[in-house]
Parts: C-alpha cells; structure tokens; sequence
C-alpha cells in the first residue's frame, strides 16, 4: 500500500504544473481584436481591430460591457397598482435609472432577489425583473392587510 501510494505521489509531482494554451502574444492579439479562441474558429480575424471585426458581424464585446451600456431596465416604465376591486391605488414612474415616483412623489428603490421594492407609508411594492414571471409584480399594505397587482401601462 505505501509502495503504491509512493508511486502514485511519484507520478503526480512528475506531471508540468500548468498548460497555458496561449502565449502573451497570441493573447494581445486577441484582446486588440476582440475575438475569442471559440469565435477566431467562426473566422474572426485576430489581425484586425475590434471595430472591424465587429462590422464583420463578429460580437466583439464582453457581457459584461454589454451590460453596463444597456440602457433599459426591465422595470423602466409607467405602472398602475390595481386594489382588490379593480380601482387605482397608486401610479408608478420608473426611468432607466430607476428611479421612482409613486402618485409623482419620489421613493427610495432596492434591488431584492431580482425585484424592484420600494415603499410608500404602509404599502410595500414589489416589482419583478424577469418580466417572463407573470402575477409577481404586486403590492401590500401592512395597515389594512390587503394587496393586489401591479400591471404595466
């Protein structure tokens, strides 16, 4: 047994630590041109420049980049919350920002497990990221112990 595992030690020191695929060269190539090893395979071309590459119709841009010049959140908009018997309890305005304004008074607004939530006296509203989720974008007052939806204009 110890003969074994000696051997086994043996074999797994022998091995190269690290096998960097790419060298320092070949990688500023890829970041000067925005390609990928994936995407250099499709025929980006690593000897061209971001901008050409992405008139070629290659995505040269990170997700994250992608991200950050978004303009639109999923919760920009105007938004009415319905009471229980179908009347108007409140207006909301959210921009791209998120900023908002409910009955066009502003109200400090979090980001919550993907939602949208903000207060106004005793009434807390939720409104949910993934706009694919139906009947989550809702609203409750802690005074009457009532609720109802919220729905996009």
């Amino acid at each position: 047994m110890k003969k074994t595992l000696a051997i086994a030690v043996a074999v797994i020191l022998s091995l190269p630590a690290s096998a960097y695929a790419i060298n320092a060269k070949y990688r500023q190539q890829l970041e000067r041109s925005g390609c990928t090893q994936v995407s250099e395979a499709q025929g980006c071309d690593i000897t061209k420049t971001k901008e050409e590459n992405a008139k070629a119709g290659f995505d040269t841009g990170a997700p994250a980049e992608k991200a950050k010049t978004s303009s639109q959140t999923p919760y920009a908009g105007q938004w009415v919350a319905v009471g229980p018997t179908g009347g108007t309890v409140a207006t909301i305005r959210i921009d791209a920002k998120e900023r908002v304004w409910v009955n066009g008074k502003p109200v400090k607004a979090k980001r919550s497990d993907g939602a949208l939530v903000f207060h106004q006296g005793a009434i807390t509203y939720t409104i949910q990221g993934d706009r694919r989720l139906t009947g989550e974008d809702v609203w409750r007052s802690s005074d009457a112990g009532t609720s109802g939806r919220i729905v996009a204009e």
